[in-house]
């Protein structure tokens, strides 16, 4: 292997600590610890804070707070603590552990790399620009380290510029160049050492030329050009090549208490914390999983005349979705259901006059088909009346833009324009809710997309691009049919409305981290559109049919759009046809009565006078409103079964909840599409929830009210430094000091026999991995076993109901009539 090769598979090696990051306007919630998920969470804890200086568990504080308020259940923590070894006292322990906190060493002041950092991150901000800065970084087509090559001559700041000159043509080679002498053997540490200094750049990088894209394309950057860069300077410099190999352990309090094993003390109060909070949620479904089954359930109830439901409506597996779903149940015979919110499609989307395309799947997936929206027929009159207010608009943006960017003219626009904008930036700023009228009065003028245009579907074998334009019929039948198998259906309503979801918020680099997370952050309504017209095709209807879903000739599918801030559902009713307007104005008014219900609830955990809806739509036009709305905070559960598990309990808008139908899936299939796919992602939203509440200066963003937006990427803390990662100290704080979202890793709870669950996790390595890991727990609800439960215990065994022995898949079960769990190949 040549020396190149030995140094590109070390850096390819030493990437895999930093965790992908993804730009703001397609913001995608991953865990900052992805790397190591290979390992014990306690151990990718502990590196972590040895890579980037930051806190991996909550703080005794919060600890003593979540035990006071009988969030952690004394019993259930002295049990936890006794198991490893740990007999003192819990209020003991904490003082300990706080005395921990106290001890740890401080960041230094400086750091030899700083100027290092600060010329980097200068030409990086440059560099990755995507469309915000007026004059771009010359040369940025001949790749990252050639372009900083041909402007580093002219940068003031550089020790001896004309060094540069000097370097090979092939930023594999400078490095080389710079670590001739350095040891081989620890290559892999230094590389991760320099990767590590700047992970949000670095994490936008890895990100950007693993998935490609149009700036990549144009602008091309790897993560062997960055470190080039960075150790030419570092050499430039002067800077040490590597870490000082003498690096100071925290200081311990010298009686500290000791376990019998190395799980750390914050570790077992966490655990507790989350026993409690999963014994909660179970209990609550066993018990409402009983109730159900001796009286029917509301549904059946409901529907006990033999008619069918109003209407059934499809949200996304979204925490937000719980809360509008239980409001709108209540108004009427509605079923709700629970799917990822790209509705299975896995599509690159352009919206009608949007010039750009989005990936509207989760990053897991790659896009198969691409589907733009155009003009439907009989819709001129519409088209035409957008067409007008679009042009418009964008001419007066056009011009705005000019005279901000010019010097010249600048002055004279704001002399004459000037009362005008204060009288706009005035009323924005103390009369949000009226803007907000305004607002919504245009809106209703102006006609939205959905009502003038159609996702372009049927496949076009002569178009141009990388992708397929549109989908075959053979792949709009499959989907609807996956569709309606992962969510067991075999019934349906004369109005079915798929709802995807998006939010509203001015003034907030954050806006996409609001929108839907299977959308890779973008809005959700498009995705809904696509499927409910794939499931108005007659064709596909007439395919379903044969292979067992019977839909009436008088089901009509519609889509919608959940705005998440404000809690109103539009329904997009284009193909609607006479015969359903009461149908869909009824539809409409209940959700309606479901909005005022879910905006009171959800703005009850706000600083605010008057919750409700008129809040709502203050915060999502204040611009100087840091907290629009609370996202996903809260987030801790995943509950996957029929919504008689769930239906009546308030889960307060901190669980996802996915619909499952265990009878309905013979070959563990669906399961298991569920598991690896939706599972995967709400661990991966959970898991930076949890780590940007855990140390927000290191894995969130910080404050949004001193955010500095880059490059349209991401934003600075300041004037300069690294890209932050994670999410803002107000979408997870309401103080400094007061958590909103409970730090807790994700609680699984899935409603199939225990066996087939046991299969799906021995054909899914990378799941079991994370399960093994600690990284997530899991608890399986058997149908087929009296709605027992059982807790996963790692290495596929499982354990029972604490009334039973626990139970290891790697026996046979006895014959009792207690629960069993299935039998796996003994592990050696």
């Amino acid at each position: 292997m040549s020396t190149n090769e030995t140094i590109r598979n070390t850096i390819e090696q030493a990437a895999t600590s930093v965790g992908s990051v993804w730009p703001l306007h397609s913001f995608v919630t991953a865990n900052p610890l992805s790397g190591f998920e290979d390992r014990p969470f306690n151990e990718a804890v502990q590196q972590a804070e040895r890579l980037f200086g930051g806190r991996g568990y909550p703080s005794a504080d919060v600890f003593r707070a979540a035990l006071d308020t009988g969030q952690i259940d004394p019993e259930t923590l002295r049990t936890e603590l006794r198991a490893h070894g740990y007999e003192a006292e819990p209020s003991a322990l904490l003082e300990h552990m706080e005395a921990e906190e106290v001890q740890a060493p401080e960041d230094d002041e400086s750091s030899p790399y700083d100027a290092v950092d600060a010329v980097l991150t200068k030409w990086l901000a440059a560099f990755l620009d995507e469309g915000h800065a007026t004059w771009s970084m010359p040369n940025r087509e001949r790749g990252f380290y050639a372009a900083f090559r041909s402007v580093a001559r002219h940068d003031q700041s550089l020790p001896d510029r004309n060094a540069v000159a000097d370097l090979p043509d092939d930023p594999t080679e400078a490095i080389e160049q710079v670590v001739s002498t350095y040891p081989q053997e620890q290559l892999t540490d230094l590389f991760e050492f320099h990767l590590s200094r700047l992970p949000g750049w670095t994490g936008f990088i890895k990100q950007r030329a693993a998935s490609g894209g149009d700036w990549q394309t144009t602008y091309p950057i790897t993560l062997t050009e960055y470190l080039a860069v960075r150790l030419v300077l570092t050499d430039l410099f002067d800077a040490p090549l590597g870490p000082s190999t003498s690096e100071a352990e925290p200081t311990r309090p010298e009686e500290s208490p000791q376990s019998d094993d190395d799980v750390p003390l914050p570790e077992l109060w966490l655990n507790a914390w989350e026993a409690t909070y999963r014994s909660q949620l179970v209990d609550a479904i066993t018990e409402q999983r009983q109730s159900t089954a001796a009286t029917g359930g509301k549904r059946a109830i409901a529907l006990e005349d033999g008619g069918r439901p109003d209407a059934q409506l499809v949200f996304c597996i979204d925490t937000r979705s719980e809360v509008i779903r239980r409001h709108i149940e209540k108004t009427g015979a509605y079923e709700t259901f629970g799917y990822a919110g790209f509705f299975g499609i896995p599509m690159r989307y352009e919206g009608y006059d949007s010039g750009v395309t989005i990936d509207a799947c989760p990053p897991i997936l790659d896009a198969q088909h691409y589907v733009a929206d155009t003009p439907a027929e009989g819709c001129d009159h519409e088209h035409e009346r957008y067409d007008t207010w679009a042009n418009s608009t964008s001419a007066a943006t056009n011009v705005l833009k000019s005279l901000k960017s010019n010097a010249s003219t600048v002055f004279s626009f704001v002399e004459s324009a000037g009362s005008g904008y204060g009288v706009a930036l005035t009323a924005r700023t103390l009369f949000p809710a009226r803007v907000n009228d305004f607002l919504s009065a245009v809106s209703e003028r102006v006609p939205s997309h959905a009502e003038f245009c159609d996702p372009a579907l049927d496949y076009d074998p002569n178009a141009d691009g990388d992708l397929p334009h549109g989908l075959s019929t053979e792949e709009k039948v499959e989907y609807a049919a996956t569709a309606f198998e992962l969510m067991g259906w075999d019934e349906f309503a004369r109005v079915v409305a798929f709802v995807g979801h998006a939010s509203q918020t001015a003034n907030n680099p954050f806006e996409s981290s609001l929108d839907c997370g299977a959308c890779a952050g973008n809005a959700g309504g498009p995705s809904a559109r696509v499927l409910a017209a794939i499931c108005n095709d007659d064709e596909v209807r007439s395919a379903l049919h044969d292979r067992g879903f019977d839909i009436p000739s008088d089901t009509v599918f519609v889509a919608g759009e959940h705005n998440t801030t404000t809690d109103e559902v539009t329904l997009f009713t284009a193909p609607v046809p006479e015969s359903h307007e009461d149908d869909i104005e009824q539809l409409r008014s209940d959700l309606e009565t479901a909005r005022a219900g879910a905006a009171a609830e959800r703005t009850e955990s706000m600083d605010v006078t008057e919750p409700g809806i008129r809040e709502t739509e203050r915060r999502a036009t204040d611009w100087a409103e840091t907290r629009p709305e609370w996202g996903l905070a809260g987030n801790a559960g995943f509950v996957v079964g029929p919504r008689s598990l769930t239906e009546g309990l308030d889960l307060d808008g901190r669980s996802f909840l996915h619909s499952y139908d265990w009878q309905a899936d013979e070959s563990g299939e669906a399961l298991a599409a569920i598991v690896g796919g939706p599972m995967v992602v709400t661990q991966w939203i959970n898991m930076q929830y949890y780590f940007s509440t855990v140390d927000n200066a290191v894995f969130g963003s910080g404050s949004k009210i001193t955010h500095n937006p880059v490059g349209n990427v991401g934003v600075y803390q300041g004037n300069g430094g690294d890209l932050m990662t994670g999410l803002p100290l107000q979408s997870v704080m309401v103080a400094d000091d007061d958590p909103q979202h409970q730090p807790l890793r994700l609680s699984v709870v899935i409603h199939a026999p225990v066996e087939r669950m046991t299969t799906v996790l021995a054909e899914n390595p990378a799941v079991t991995e994370l399960l093994d890991n600690g990284w997530l727990s899991l608890t399986v609800v058997d149908p087929t076993q009296n709605d027992t439960s059982f807790e996963y215990d790692g290495n596929l065994t499982w354990e029972a109901d604490e009334t039973y022995d626990r139970l290891d898949t790697t026996d046979e079960p006895e014959q009792t009539e207690k629960p069993t769990a299935p039998p796996m190949a003994a592990d050696d």
